[in-house]
């Protein structure tokens, strides 16, 4: 498909995105071999950094670098990376969705970038990034409102639907999505190269988990 979409020249700059489809996958709610995958991940950074030690994480300040470019406090409001690394070097357990889901929070630990996941079927192009208007908020997963006025959200024909710490409910995935759409999130000094081998590493964990095969993938800008 072709992937259509627009950074608006206000974040230009300010961050460098990473998109990429999955065609055909066959989510599963839960698979034994992918959560011991996804723990021992957990463990193995829990036993190198220790809880409170997050910021030494390689790769972990990318996404507080972004967040302080979008006019975000990274400590007050988490890039999901973040989020969840902490809650492993806790020693806490990630939250368990399916198995797309799972997998793409295994890389998101891996990678240290926050990114976003949508049912490629729930999305109405035109797709944009851009700042939130005045009282402009998406019902989230798990949660009431998100309110994203002055924020960086993506939007398409029927509203917004997502940013880097929390996604909508309208597009998430569900055990009968087929097609989904990967953001990845980084700063914009992050290497185009960079970038090309995290979505090839996110592309190659999805597939080993729900099937499938990557469809269409660029970057902005």
């Amino acid at each position: 498909m072709d992937l259509g979409f627009e950074l608006d020249s206000a974040l230009a700059g300010r961050v460098r995105l990473g998109l990429l489809v999955i065609e055909g996958v066959s989510v599963r709610e839960r698979d034994p071999a992918l959560a011991a995958e996804v723990d021992a991940e957990c463990g193995a950074l829990r036993s190198r950094y220790g809880e409170g030690r997050s910021g030494e994480v390689p790769g972990a300040q990318d996404a507080r670098t972004l967040y302080k470019a979008l006019g975000i406090d990274p400590t007050k409001t988490r890039p999901s990376n973040e989020a969840l690394l902490r809650r492993a070097l806790k020693g806490e357990p990630l939250y368990r969705v399916n198995t797309l889901v799972d997998a793409l929070n295994l890389v998101s630990l891996r990678e240290q970038l926050p990114f976003g996941l949508y049912d490629l079927d729930q999305l109405r192009p035109p797709l944009r990034l851009r700042f939130g208007a005045p009282g402009e908020a998406y019902e989230g997963i798990r949660k009431g409102p998100v309110h994203v006025e002055g924020r960086p959200v993506l939007v398409d024909a029927e509203g917004p639907f997502g940013n880097p710490s929390s996604d909508s409910l309208r597009t998430s995935i569900t055990l009968g999505t087929t097609r989904c759409l990967v953001v990845a999130y980084a700063p914009s000094a992050y290497a185009p190269a960079r970038l090309d081998g995290v979505l090839d590493r996110t592309a190659a964990a999805l597939t080993k988990a729900c099937g499938g095969a990557a469809g269409a993938r660029r970057q902005l800008p």
